[in-house]
């Protein structure tokens, strides 16, 4: 079946008979469709809607046939040596699976799958210096970026011992903010102290065992659900949002709160 996807996507790109939009495409042109196509993926799941997962998980493998038909255009690789590289490294990172080691628990392999990448990022020969930060892709979600760095900082024991110093050091960057909000002050600054604030608060996530890009989406759904309901109050009115005093929209917001849950 995967033929006739790779096929399909050869003769999108063909020079002479292809899809014009098809054929301006490069690898950089693609990153944004590709990460919305990921996004889409993920509310499919979100909303439990398994007909749309199928559409969005085949549009997802549409833009990694896209990759694979751009690369053997310029003979760097094609799909299959996707799928061979992926094999490999799935092989070579379960050898609890595929070979003799042990593992007795999801915990275990966790750290077993970070050491086995941290053995790879140490022999990739490249001359470059190892870090345990490496390999943390900076196009990630802000959110996600940083509770991967400190999960890693965490493994080599650069952590907080208890959550009082979590919960201390978000107090602390939220005064920062304050005293950088004063007009005197400058953006930049303040700018670099709510980023303080913000990586503080996915540290404190992190430590209460809670996904910080998890618990905010689900934030803005709440939000999006309450703000909507108030809109709808009062228009079935005949008023807006905006004519209200914010004294009247917050008692409205708590009323819809309270009913919601």
């Amino acid at each position: 079946m995967i033929e006739q996807l790779l096929d399909i996507m050869a003769r999108l790109r063909d020079p002479h008979s292809g899809c014009p939009w098809d054929l301006e495409q490069t690898f950089q042109t693609l990153v944004p469709h590709t990460i919305e196509e990921a996004y889409e993926v993920a509310e499919a799941i979100r909303h439990g809607d398994m007909v749309e997962l199928k559409d969005e998980l085949g549009d997802l493998l549409f833009q990694i046939a896209f990759y694979a038909q751009l690369a053997r255009e310029r003979g760097d690789f094609n799909f299959g040596d996707i799928v061979q590289a992926i094999s490999d490294k799935m092989r070579r990172r379960h050898p609890h699976v595929f070979g003799q080691a042990v593992v007795n628990s999801a915990a275990e392999q966790t750290l077993a799958w970070e050491r086995h990448k941290a053995e790879e990022r140490t022999g990739r020969g490249d001359g470059l210096p190892v870090s345990c930060l490496d390999g943390i892709a900076l196009a990630l979600p802000a959110l996600i970026r940083a509770e991967k760095l400190q999960k890693r900082a965490a493994r080599e024991g650069f952590d907080w011992d208890s959550l009082a110093g979590v919960v201390a050091k978000v107090e602390e960057e939220l005064a920062e903010v304050v005293d950088a909000s004063h007009p005197d002050q400058d953006l930049q600054g303040l700018r670099d102290e709510v980023g303080d604030l913000l990586f503080s608060c996915v540290n404190l996530a992190r430590h209460l065992g809670v996904n910080p890009e998890t618990s905010l989406r689900q934030a803005n759904q709440k939000f999006e659900t309450r703000f909507r309901e108030m809109e709808a109050r009062l228009a079935a009115r005949g008023d807006r949002i905006s004519a209200l005093e914010m004294s009247d929209l917050n008692a409205l917001w708590e009323t819809v709160k309270a009913e919601s849950g």
